[in-house]
C-alpha cells in the first residue's frame, strides 16, 4: 500500500516566504505611517544563512544632502559689511596681469592673500 506523507514534510521555500512576508509588512507599515517623507530600505544576504534589512526614513522633502541655511539677521549683515569695509581699507586689493596675461591680485599689506585683515 502506498501512502503520501506530504503533510509531515518540511517545505524548503518556507523561510523565503516568511522573509518575504516580513519585508512586505514592514514596507507597508513604514509607508503608511510616514506618508510624505523620504524612505530607503536596503536588504542584504541570503535566506538560508543570513538575511538583514535596514531602513532609513527622513521627513525632509527634496535632496537629503542639501541643508537649508537661514539668512543672517540684519545686525549680522551689518557686522559682515563693516568687516568687509575694514578689510578693503587695510588690504587695498588691486588686479594686475602677470607676464602670461593671467589676472593676479596684489595687496598692500602682508597676510591679506590668506584672508588676514583688519579684524
Amino acid at each position: 500500500m502506498l501512502t503520501n506523507h506530504l503533510a509531515g514534510a518540511r517545505c524548503p521555500w518556507r523561510p523565503l516566504v516568511q522573509i518575504g512576508v516580513a519585508i512586505i509588512l514592514s514596507v507597508t507599515a513604514a509607508t503608511s505611517a510616514g506618508a510624505g517623507g523620504v524612505g530607503d530600505i536596503s536588504c542584504l544576504g541570503t535566506a538560508p544563512k543570513s538575511f538583514d534589512c535596514a531602513g532609513r526614513w527622513d521627513m525632509a522633502p527634496g535632496d537629503p544632502n542639501i541643508r537649508l541655511v537661514p539668512d543672517p539677521a540684519e545686525a549680522q549683515k551689518a557686522a559682515l559689511k563693516e568687516r568687509d569695509r575694514k578689510w578693503l581699507a587695510h588690504c587695498r586689493p588691486v588686479v594686475e596681469r602677470d607676464a602670461f596675461g593671467v589676472a593676479r591680485y596684489r595687496y598692500s599689506a602682508p597676510g591679506c592673500e590668506f584672508g588676514i585683515g583688519a579684524d
